[in-house]
């Protein structure tokens, strides 16, 4: 138990963290990886560019300092980030070089004002976090349906969208998988690890990517979208996996992991409509939920809204239509931002019930427009499920 003195001394930083706490985790991780490359191979070098991983992490810092009397209501972020990190096989043993760096990146920053008193406390605070962290992430571990990386076969690959790539694999008899017992939550994701050779990358390359259907009858399926950017390369895996790996290729993966699912007290809540709110690729958790929602025959009302460039580009079309063709109560919404069309206040209010049970998926700028949205409509906070394609607490407000 951290002593009043350590707890203190922590609350009394937050100003300081609300102020610098992006410096610092930049810092941080330039100097981690600077020092210790072969976590190269674990993180994710575009969220670290682009600054939402060093946001997500100020973020938890933060969080952590707000709630250091009790870190037990930081179980369901701890739980959340437990699961990217079950995912990407992060160890307990890596939790020394994390706070040895993040430390440093506290003096550095904060110089003269980084008290040995401070540095104490939160040498004290972080062992405690990383403490829960290694807890919880050992169930995770336990709980797998396969341990650590396990080679499957890429069986089928389907276009379902202009960039969007679907890839159907079955484990190869090494793995030792048997996907009639796998049991697949709708909602959750895959990571896949990689080595591209494009653009001379030396590391391994790891990426999260959404179950397309809970249904393992004819292997697992995750959806990729090709990653581009004007002036910049196309996205280091997405390009790889779209280009460069074929029917009969070896992936290597780990067990699905996330907490993206539909509210259990729920599933047999008639009365209460379900509405699936996607943009771009992130139609894919939302199909899974719908695929599951079918097969088990439930009548509860079914919104489906999604949120496209233009027709070509929107995602699972056929998918949709024909899970939708069985659903006893749905309706679908298709909005083309070619001309101007927008997911507003007044579009949701229009077409979202209030009290209905919302989970959203897609871009950070997506989800963040439609929590502000949402908010405004004073819509139930805790009916408002999202994932986000990227570090989550990226997203999160303490």
């Amino acid at each position: 138990m951290l002593s009043t003195q350590t707890r203190t001394i922590v609350k009394a930083t937050v100003p300081v963290l609300e102020e610098n706490g992006v410096t610092i985790t930049k810092l941080f991780y330039k100097n981690m990886l600077g020092s210790h490359k072969e976590l190269l191979n674990i993180f994710n070098r575009v969220n670290q560019a682009k600054g939402a991983q060093p946001t997500a992490l100020a973020t938890t810092v933060l969080a952590a300092a707000k709630q250091i009397d009790d870190l037990s209501v930081l179980l369901p972020h701890v739980e959340q980030i437990g699961h990217k990190h079950r995912a990407l096989q992060i160890m307990p043993e890596h939790y020394p070089i994390v706070g040895e760096n993040l430390l440093n990146a506290i003096k550095q920053v904060l110089g003269d004002a980084a008290t040995p008193e401070i540095i104490n406390a939160w040498a004290e605070a972080y062992s405690a976090i990383a403490d829960i962290f290694i807890s919880v992430e050992k169930k995770m571990y336990d709980e797998a349906v396969w341990p650590s990386w396990q080679p499957f076969e890429v069986v089928s690959r389907e276009q379902v969208g202009s960039e969007i790539v679907e890839f159907t694999v079955k484990p190869k008899p090494a793995s030792g998988i048997d996907l009639d017992r796998l049991p697949i939550i709708a909602g959750q994701y895959l990571t896949v690890k990689t080595h591209p050779s494009r653009h001379q990358n030396q590391y391994d390359a790891l990426r999260h990517y959404s179950i397309c259907s809970a249904s393992t009858k004819d292997g697992l399926r995750f959806a990729v979208k090709l990653e581009t950017e004007k002036d910049k390369p196309n996205g280091l895996v997405s390009e790889y996996l779209h280009k460069d790996v074929s029917i009969g290729d070896e992936l290597l993966l780990s067990a699905p992991a996330g907490d993206f699912k539909l509210d259990e007290k729920l599933k047999n809540q008639n009365e209460i409509p379900l509405v699936l709110l996607a943009a771009g690729v992130g139609a894919t958790p939302l199909l899974a939920m719908l695929e599951e929602q079918v097969t088990v025959n439930s009548k509860r009302p079914i919104i489906w809204i999604q949120s496209s460039f233009d027709e070509s580009s929107l995602a699972f079309k056929k998918h949709v239509d024909e899970a939708l063709q069985k659903a006893s109560n749905s309706k679908k919404i298709v909005v083309y931002t070619e001309s101007q069309s927008r997911i507003d206040d007044k579009f949701l209010k229009e077409n979202v019930p209030a009290g209905a049970d919302v989970y959203i998926c897609g871009s950070f700028n997506f989800m963040q427009s439609m929590i502000d949205h949402f908010a405004v409509l004073k819509h139930q906070q805790d009916a408002i499920h999202y994932e986000p394609f990227g570090p989550k607490m990226a997203t999160v407000k303490v």
